[in-house]
C-alpha cells in the first residue's frame, strides 16, 4: 500500500515559489490500477516524482508498505526503489544497447549475474510479446515496441509497484490500446500495483479502477472510475470528461441538464418516453456512453423547451425517474 499524507512540493526560485502540490492526501491499495488525471501544469508528474522520491517533497510523507520513505536514509531508500518501477512518455532507452541489453540494465545495477539476468531479461520480453528483438536496438523499434521494451525494464527488479507516467502519450490509439491491455495483463498476472499518471479520460476509463482528479496543485476529488465518470463533482473532472469543445451547439431553447445514466438505468428508451409523457419538445445536445468493468454507462445533455410550463413537466418527470440529473453551463 502506498500512502500519501499532506504532501507539499515548492520550488524556489530567485523571483517567487511556485507550488507544485499542495496538501495531498491519497491512499493507493495493494493490487490496483490507480489513474492520476489532470491537464497540464496541474502537478500530476511532480506527485508521481514525489512517490519514488525522484522529487523529494518540501513537506509531507509518502509511506510505501508501512515505511515512510521520506525519512530512510540514502542506502534504505535505494533499497525500496527497486520494489517501484517506472516507466515515461519518452521510454528512456539507452541507444546503444540492444533490447536484451536495456532490460539487463537495472540487474545489472543490482549486481545481478550476467547468466541469471539474461534469463530474467528474456522471461519479461516474452511476456510483452518482444523476444524475437532482443538483439535489435531502440532505433529500430516503434513507439509501442520501445515502450514495451521500457516496461520490461521497469519489471526486471520484480517491482511491486509501477509509476507510469504519461506512458502513452506519445503513441497512437491502436498502439496506446495494447499497451493499456498490457499494462492490466501484469497487474492481473505478476499482481503488481499499477499508477497511471495521464491527461487522458480514455486511459482512465480503459484500466483504473480508481481516480484522482488533479487541478492547480491539489486533488479536486477522488473516487471509483464509474463513480466519477457518471457523476463528476468538480468542475475539472466535468471538463475533463466533457471536453467544452464538444458542447458547442448553440440553440434557443431553455436549460440544459446532464442526465446520468449509472448502469442500472442505462438501458431502455428512457429520453423517447419522456418526450411522450410531457407532450414536450426535448433537444439532445449531446450523448456518450461508455464501457467500464463490464458495465454500461453513460450521460445525455438535453436542453428543455423555452416554454416555462413544458418544461417544468419535464422537470417533474426526472424528478419522479431513477434517472441523476444536473443543470449544466
Amino acid at each position: 500500500m502506498i500512502e500519501i499524507k499532506h504532501l507539499n512540493k515548492t520550488y524556489r526560485t530567485a523571483d517567487k515559489d511556485i507550488v507544485a502540490l499542495e496538501d495531498i492526501n491519497l491512499t493507493i491499495n495493494d493490487g490496483e490500477i490507480f489513474g492520476i488525471i489532470g491537464l497540464s501544469g496541474a502537478g500530476k508528474s511532480t506527485l508521481v516524482r514525489c512517490i519514488n522520491l525522484l522529487e523529494r517533497p518540501s513537506a509531507g510523507e509518502v509511506i510505501v508498505d508501512g515505511k515512510s520513505i521520506t525519512a530512510l536514509p540514502r542506502k534504505e531508500l535505494l533499497e525500496l526503489r527497486r520494489s517501484i518501477g517506472m516507466i515515461f512518455q519518452g521510454f528512456n532507452l539507452l541507444e546503444q544497447r540492444s533490447v536484451l541489453r536495456n532490460v539487463c540494465f537495472p540487474l545489472e545495477i543490482a549486481g545481478v549475474k550476467k547468466k541469471e539476468a539474461r534469463e530474467r531479461a528474456m522471461e519479461l520480453l516474452q511476456l510483452v510479446g518482444l523476444a524475437d528483438r532482443a538483439n535489435a536496438y531502440p532505433s529500430q523499434l516503434s513507439g509501442g515496441q520501445k515502450q514495451r521494451v521500457a516496461i520490461a525494464r521497469a519489471l526486471a527488479c520484480k517491482p511491486r509497484y509501477l509509476l507510469c507516467d504519461e506512458a502513452t502519450s506519445a503513441l497512437d490509439p491502436t498502439t496506446t490500446r495494447s499497451i493499456l491491455e498490457l499494462l492490466r495483463q501484469i497487474n492481473e498476472t505478476l499482481g503488481v500495483t499499477i499508477i497511471v499518471i495521464t491527461h487522458e479520460m480514455k486511459v482512465i476509463d480503459q484500466i483504473c479502477d480508481r481516480v484522482a482528479v488533479i487541478d492547480h496543485s491539489r486533488i479536486a476529488e477522488e473516487g471509483k472510475v464509474s463513480e466519477v465518470f457518471t457523476n463528476p463533482r468538480s468542475r475539472i473532472a466535468r471538463e475533463l470528461i466533457i471536453p467544452r469543445e464538444r458542447t458547442v451547439l448553440e440553440t434557443e431553447g431553455g436549460k440544459r441538464l446532464r442526465l446520468t445514466f449509472d448502469g442500472e438505468t442505462t438501458a431502455g428508451p428512457h429520453i423517447a418516453e419522456m418526450i411522450l409523457s410531457c407532450q414536450a419538445p426535448v433537444s439532445i445536445l449531446q450523448a456518450s456512453t461508455k464501457e467500464l468493468d463490464g458495465v454500461i454507462y453513460g450521460y445525455t445533455i438535453i436542453e428543455l423547451p423555452r416554454d416555462r410550463h413544458q418544461a417544468e413537466k419535464v422537470l417533474v418527470w426526472l424528478q419522479n425517474s431513477d434517472i441523476r440529473y444536473q443543470e449544466v453551463e
